[in-house]
């Protein structure tokens, strides 16, 4: 209702501007040039850094220092708070990342939005920057057009840095050129009534372009050209901090869960970011003022660029000691109320945003899945914990099926199966051509997994008939099968509950139990033989109990597969792979 209601109105004020002043055109174009420049600067980060910023934030997001650090450097060579916070929540989806690291990050990212206002005021507005802006852009649009990913991504840049160089340029021509038929400056206000009426302006004027660096841009460049009073330009500023609270808060109601966490921080963030400019505001512009006199600097828009630089360092600092309990509150918000396990809850839109991070959640999707599959096994062959755990007692009596569970495992399992499958189709386009042979990997294994749930399926109608046999040693048989299954779950549950185990210790085990199966093969075959030699058994139900063992003993095989895939790091493998080669 707002958004009907607000852009119309929105529009109109616009075209009133646009059509009254010829210096108002060159104002808006200006920002709609700067925002474009953003729009490309993060598609050509995305593109040109082919996981690199990814695996930075994977790697070194370990300690609190460590995640600022990183969140600091990433935005200030970006220049996009919005792309850090794009990948900070499909990391947070994929599991990648804990809030809290996420959080720091994103303390980083606050400070490192700063030296957007610092390039702008000793660049930006000092030198004719239009000049530099159009070979950059034409430098990259030929690099644009370049099929190779990298250098379209590079091409990206050039352009977002070329039009946000012409951005700055026609927003303070444009506020200059103002000046001469309209001064702004006599709308400015003294005292706190001035603070109260800049700040709502800074924060309106934050929602409406949905970019905090495009507000400061608009800021400096009014000051510069002394179309605002630097009270009055500070006071916007934090207005702005205000105004990004409610444009986070706006972009998380469709985000999940952890999207909705990391939104929530950025909110307190800004708030008390906003809190303590509005407390401190004289005895900040004092402290600014000391400084300037110290360091003979006369520029007020240097001056607004040292509000803005303590502006956000107070804020991180005032949130470092408050932040343990803050992330363990914020732990326990925004719940699901109801969670289904067979819909995605590692894959997500945000996911998108990263080749890892979609690498990492289909990774645990496909655990997801694996662990049903063993349920669906154990329920469909009658294994129970008491088998799992090794009762004797309870490991001849055969259970009734109940259908209708076999029936829902079914059905939810091939649901999680599509939707994987689904999802990975649409990510396609976004998938790094790197990680193309993992994500197929995977992807795969998610078939795999369905196939052996039919396989299942297929076995137990063979098993259930001999079960019922009069035939002693046949029934005996078609026990040693859960069996077989009985000691694979167990020792795999095992491997895979076991905190204490590293890569070499569930190798170890992993190929151990490969070679109790092959005994257990030749074991069977073995025993078959000698009852059907001993005429206990005829020659045509020996073939048929040695193909059902044979067809356990494949599909406990690809269990281990799968399983090694899943629970094994991917380095350690890959060492092994070259052992095996050697």
């Amino acid at each position: 209702m707002i958004k009907k209601v607000l852009f119309p109105l929105l529009f109109l004020v616009l075209a009133y501007f646009v059509l009254s002043y010829e210096s108002a055109k060159e104002i808006i174009a200006g920002i709609s040039i700067f925002l474009v420049g953003m729009f490309f600067m993060e598609d050509g980060f995305k593109l040109f850094s082919g996981g690199f910023l990814e695996k930075v934030l994977e790697k070194f997001t370990n300690s609190m220092p460590k995640s600022i650090l990183n969140g600091f450097l990433i935005t200030s060579v970006v220049q996009s708070s919005s792309l850090t916070s794009v990948i900070l929540i499909s990391f947070l989806g994929a599991s990648l990342i804990s809030l809290e690291a996420a959080i720091s990050v994103l303390l980083g990212s606050s400070l490192g939005s700063s030296t957007t206002a610092w390039l702008i005021s000793l660049f930006g507005l000092k030198i004719k920057i239009s000049h530099y802006a159009m070979p950059i852009i034409a430098f990259g649009i030929f690099f644009r057009f370049s099929k190779n990913q990298k250098q379209k991504g590079f091409g990206n840049i050039l352009l977002g840095l070329g039009f946000i160089f012409l951005g700055i340029s026609y927003m303070v021509n444009g506020f200059f050129e103002l000046k001469q038929n309209v001064d702004l400056s006599v709308y400015s206000f003294d005292g706190f009534f001035g603070m109260f009426i800049f700040s709502i302006i800074g924060a309106f004027m934050t929602f409406v372009v949905q970019s905090s660096s495009a507000s400061i841009a608009i800021i400096l460049s009014a000051l510069a050209s002394s179309q605002i009073l630097y009270y009055n330009a500070i006071a916007a500023v934090i207005g702005g901090k205000i105004g990004s609270t409610a444009t986070t808060l706006i972009g998380s109601t469709t985000s999940n869960s952890n999207g909705k966490r990391l939104a929530f921080a950025q909110f307190i963030l800004n708030l008390v970011a906003a809190l303590f400019g509005i407390i401190f505001f004289y005895p900040i512009i004092n402290l600014i003022d000391y400084l300037s006199t110290y360091f003979e600097i006369k520029s007020e828009v240097i001056k607004l660029t040292i509000f803005v630089t303590i502006f956000n360092l107070s804020a991180v600092l005032i949130m470092i000691p408050i932040l343990p309990k803050l992330v363990e509150k914020i732990k326990k918000m925004f719940i699901p109320k109801v969670k289904s396990w067979s819909r995605l809850e590692f894959l997500d839109n945000e996911s998108l945003e990263s080749s890892k991070s979609i690498i990492i959640g289909l990774k645990k999707e496909n655990i997801v899945l694996y662990n049903n599959l063993i349920k669906a096994i154990r329920h469909q062959l009658s294994i129970n914990d008491e088998d799992i755990y090794w009762s004797k007692k309870h490991k001849n009596i055969k259970k009734d099926k109940n259908h209708k569970i076999d029936k829902l495992y079914k059905d939810k399992i091939k649901n999680l199966h599509d939707e994987i499958l689904e999802y990975v189709s649409i990510a396609q386009e976004r998938i790094n051509k790197d990680d193309f042979y993992e994500i197929n990997n995977f992807q795969g294994i998610t078939k795999q997994i369905f196939k052996l749930l039919k396989s299942i399926k297929n076995l137990d109608k063979n098993i259930d008939p001999f079960l019922e046999s009069k035939n002693k040693d046949i029934v005996k048989e078609y026990f040693f099968i859960k069996e077989i299954f009985i000691i694979i779950i167990k020792e795999l549950e095992n491997i895979s509950s076991n905190s204490n185990l590293d890569n070499i210790d569930k190798m170890y085990k992993v190929k151990t139990l490969q070679q109790k199966l092959i005994s257990f093969d030749n074991l069977s075959s073995s025993q078959i033989e000698k009852l059907f030699e001993e005429k206990k058994i005829d020659a045509k139900n020996s073939t048929k109990v040695l193909k059902d063992i044979s067809f356990s003993i494949l599909i406990c095989q690809n269990l281990i597969d799968i399983f090694i895939t899943l629970f094994v790091e991917d380095n350690f493998l890959l060492l092994e792979e070259d052992e095996n080669l050697n």
